[in-house]
Parts: C-alpha cells; structure tokens; sequence
C-alpha cells in the first residue's frame, strides 16, 4: 500500500481517514437532491464542507441513485463547471463523479484533481481522457446501470466477483499511465447489490486491502444503511451512517464520502485516536 496518495498533484497521507464531502447539483437524489440552487449557493456549501474538515469536496452533476434517469452530457457540464469555476484556490482537492470523458478534460482544464466514476472508465474514451488530464481516479465497481440496477443483482461470490473487477480496472489504469498512487477503489455499495451484498461486503472490505490501492466507500444515508439501523427514512440515517463509516475505517477504508462532514469527522477522528494510540 502507497503511503500517500497523489490527487491530482495534492497529496493525501494514507496514515488517518478522510472525508470526503458530497455536493450533489442535481434536483433528483435520494437525500439533497435539489438543495443547492445556483452556482454561488453550491460553491459556499462546498467551502463549508472545508471548514467542516472535508479532504476532499466532490460535485456530481448526475444522480446514479436507483432508479435514475439520465441526463444529457450537455445539462450535466452545465451544472457542475460553473460552480467548479467558482472553486478556484479551495485549499483541498475537487473529485468530479462522472462517467462523461469530456466533462473529465473539462474538469481538469479547470482544476478538478480526481474523477470518481461509477462505471470505472469503461465508457468510451474515459480511460483515455483520464490518461491524458492527469487526474487520479476512483473506479468503482456497479452491475448494471441506475435506472434498472436494483431490480435482482445476482452474484455467485459478490465479494470474489467485485475483488476480481475491480482489479482488471486498476490493471486497465495502469497499463493506460496512470500512476499506483493515483488510483482508490471503491465496491460500489448499494449499486447492483441487495441488502446481503452489501452486508458481505462490507465485513469482508479487508480482503480488498490486497489490491495495493486505498480504498473509498460510501455509504453515507443508504437505503441499506437505514434499513439496518431501524427501518428509518434518508433524513433519519446519520447515526447509522456513522457506525457505518466507522466500521469502514476500521476494515480498511481510507476515504468515507459523505453528506454529513463535520460528525463523520468527529466519529472518524475518535476511531482514529483510539486505533493508534494518539488520544491525550
């Protein structure tokens, strides 16, 4: 495992978790969808996310929650580059979670350090456009596509069969000159998994230690994620989405993506002292 992780040109030490923030520019997903009207109101979400204690700030301009429509390539640069414009100096990374290889040079022209995809570069050309801007990528593993991905996931071994994809991908990135330090791995919770995927998953998150990349995952305020802490409601799920974020780190995980910066922080923060030893 790398020591530190190249963003972009912005490195991230592996040796305490990070948070990374969600800013979702969308009007359909499952939890924010619709929140942050305008440019200016994003771009203020995202500082706040910082002093929040964000690493990272990721703006997606495409909800890819079950059951998704999609938009056009053209809407979604709409709405993510102005408020990427707007973002200038922020003093951490911008992820863009997208699968659109121009929206990715786009990005990069315009400061963006990583893409995180969920198809994993394997639409046209993002390999390449990700080769070529020097992004770092996140390539996370989804079967199927969003509007129809829930409807019966089936795996034989679903913690064998997204090991085995997603370092096909992390060898298709490599071969394509993208640097070790410059990928994370990500399995994809919730995307083409039922409730006992994403279960086995996550108790055996360790395994995937061994493909030699830090490892993202989000599970901030998934359905799953509330079914297990009670049945609740997307707006009733951060306690559970921080015992989720917790038991991430534990297993493994580097980087947590979530909608609530500022309590993961403090759960991750307490987890990290105890693990090493560091508390006062």
């Amino acid at each position: 495992m790398v020591a530190c992780f190249d963003c972009g040109g912005m490195p991230l030490p592996l040796d305490r978790p990070h948070v990374v923030g969600i800013l979702n520019l969308t009007p359909d997903s499952f939890f924010d969808g619709g929140r942050h009207h305008g440019p200016e109101h994003a771009a203020e979400r995202a500082r706040r996310m910082v002093e929040e204690g964000a690493s990272v700030i990721e703006l997606g301009g495409e909800s890819t929650r079950p059951g998704a429509v999609p938009v056009s390539p053209e809407e979604e640069r709409r709405r993510v580059l102005p408020v990427l414009e707007r973002l200038e100096g922020l003093p951490v990374p911008i992820a863009i979670d997208t699968s659109d290889p121009v929206l990715m040079r786009a990005a990069a022209e315009r400061g963006a350090r990583l893409v995180n995809d969920v198809r994993a570069l394997l639409r046209p050309g993002a390999l390449e456009a990700a080769s070529a801007s020097g992004l770092a990528v996140c390539l996370m593993h989804m079967r199927g596509e969003p509007p129809t991905m829930q409807e019966d996931p089936r795996y034989g071994d679903v913690v064998a069969e997204v090991h085995a994809f997603l370092a096909a991908r992390r060898d298709a990135c490599l071969a394509s000159g993208i640097g070790p330090r410059s990928i994370l791995l990500d399995p994809g919770f919730g995307f083409g998994k039922t409730l006992a995927h994403n279960v086995a998953l996550l108790r055996a998150l360790g395994r995937f230690r061994d493909l030699g990349c830090p490892l993202l995952v989000g599970l901030s305020r998934k359905s799953f994620v509330g079914t297990l802490g009670g049945g609740r409601s997307p707006g009733e799920r951060l306690p559970a989405s921080l015992a989720a974020a917790v038991l991430a780190y534990a297993s493994g995980a580097t980087f947590l993506r979530v909608h609530d910066v500022a309590a993961t922080r403090d759960a991750l923060a307490f987890a990290h002292a105890v693990r090493t030893g560091t508390a006062a």
